[in-house]
């Protein structure tokens, strides 16, 4: 069964104004469209167009809890992913999310307590983790994640410094030192964080020098930053001071870009500093991130396809208005230098190509046919049809152009803009047509 679906971006501050209306071809709101969910998260769910009659107007999450069997699946009581189109114009919270033991014992811990599920002070929303992946739509999308190794942090303080002058300069050394407490000095062959298709650039898959999660420099710092207090303030005001003071011939001239454009928005916010001790990085269109568990990031700017269990559990660390509880949020967040966490793509068939992160909880495709061409010069040719199987509930976006779909008992027709929940039966999909399509589904 196809079900034609459709929803209103959610109008966070950080959204764009134009991205999201442009990649779909629908008119811009006025305000800010930050993401367009596509599923059955009852934070938001999918509304059910016109193009299924018997059905139109129904929340996507009532439509399936009245025949999960037919079209979940067996055994499944919930659609289990979450696609997004994500258009950011500034950056989101640095934030980490938890592993399914952490969300099941937050998530009880909290109900004991009564804290009532839609409390600013509530971190846990549901039982369930959230592994995420990003897909890049457009030139570049901005993001940190992860932690670069002390070696790395400590270099990029010693350069920071040339810009720091007095009072400043002693404030920074102090901090320098902060990162070396327990760790000599060692040889730093990681390459500056600044691309992840510069030459010594760890991606996932290298041997990257680990910290124990116990007592180390990045954690007692971090802490410490987010704990705040005077001295803290006045670290954040050395860092923006002497940033753009930095001559041009540094090895991390867009972490001290990084450093303006937050101070910017986030006058005074502690994650201005910790900005800096974590991989900068810049995805080039058609490139996919991965976010585990535990893993501290934020996005910067950009367009992309945005997929994750469907879960609302956040944990905030800074770059924000809303709560940030440190104890909770030090207690989930993997403290290690971590290789930037690359997905490399797969081509199965001539015209799809699949990401895969680790784990078994989604699945993202492309599908490109014919002469598709998209916005940001996002454009690709591939062969008049092509074939993905399913082995679960799936849904659909055409980005661009005209695609119509069969599976094993049914056929819809998407033009840009348009979606669709695609039930398990299907089986294996046909695409034909002229244009592009993103699928999500499980492994």
């Amino acid at each position: 069964m196809f079900v034609g679906i459709t929803n209103t971006p959610r109008d966070y501050a950080w959204g764009s104004r134009s991205g999201i209306a442009e990649l779909l071809g629908r008119d811009a709101s006025g305000g800010p469209e930050a993401e367009l969910w596509l599923g059955a998260h009852p934070g938001s769910p999918s509304v059910v167009t016109s193009a299924t009659p018997a059905l139109a107007g129904e929340r996507l999450d009532a439509v399936l809890a009245a025949d999960p069997e037919k079209l979940l699946g067996s055994g499944r009581s919930r659609l289990p992913f979450l696609m997004k189109v994500l258009a950011a114009d500034g950056p989101l919270s640095l934030q980490v999310h938890p592993d399914p033991e952490q969300a099941r014992a937050g998530f009880e811990r909290e109900n004991i307590a009564g804290v009532p599920l839609d409390a600013p002070e509530r971190n846990y929303k549901d039982d369930a983790a959230k592994p995420e992946l990003i897909l890049a739509l457009s030139p570049t999308f901005e993001a940190l994640a992860g932690f670069q190794h002390v070696s790395m942090a400590r270099l990029l303080m010693s350069e920071l410094m040339v810009g720091a002058s007095g009072e400043d300069r002693e404030v920074l050394s102090r901090f320098a030192e902060e990162l070396s407490a327990g760790h000599p000095a060692q040889t730093a062959s990681l390459g500056s964080s600044a691309d992840v298709t510069k030459v010594g650039m760890p991606v996932a898959g290298d041997t990257v020098p680990a910290h124990s999660a116990e007592g180390n420099a990045l954690e007692t710092v971090v802490a410490r930053l987010l704990r705040g207090g005077d001295d803290v303030d006045r670290l954040v005001a050395a860092v923006v001071r002497a940033a753009p003071r930095v001559g041009e011939g540094t090895s991390f001239a867009r972490e001290f870009a990084t450093v303006g454009e937050l101070a910017d928005r986030f006058p005074g916010d502690p994650g201005i500093v910790i900005s800096m001790l974590m991989n900068r990085i810049s995805l080039a269109q058609g490139q996919a991130l991965a976010l585990e568990a535990g893993t501290l990031h934020a996005y910067l700017q950009g367009l992309g396809i945005e997929v994750m269990t469907a879960s609302d559990n956040v944990l905030r660390g800074g770059l924000t208005p809303k709560s940030v509880d440190v104890d909770e949020l030090l207690s989930i967040t993997t403290f290690e230098a971590e290789p930037v966490p690359m997905v490399a793509p797969m081509a199965p068939v001539e015209g799809v190509t699949v990401w895969q992160p680790q784990g078994d909880d989604f699945v993202l495709a492309q599908v490109a046919l014919g002469d598709a061409a998209g916005v940001h010069g996002y454009s690709l040719s591939g062969p008049g049809s092509a074939s993905f199987a399913l082995s679960g509930p799936a849904v659909v976006l055409v980005v661009t152009g005209g695609i119509t779909i069969s599976g094993a008992t049914d056929t819809i027709s998407l033009a840009r803009g348009d979606a669709a929940y695609v039930s398990p039966d299907e089986r294996t999909l046909t695409f034909a047509g002229s244009g592009i399509a993103y699928v999500t589904t499980t492994p």
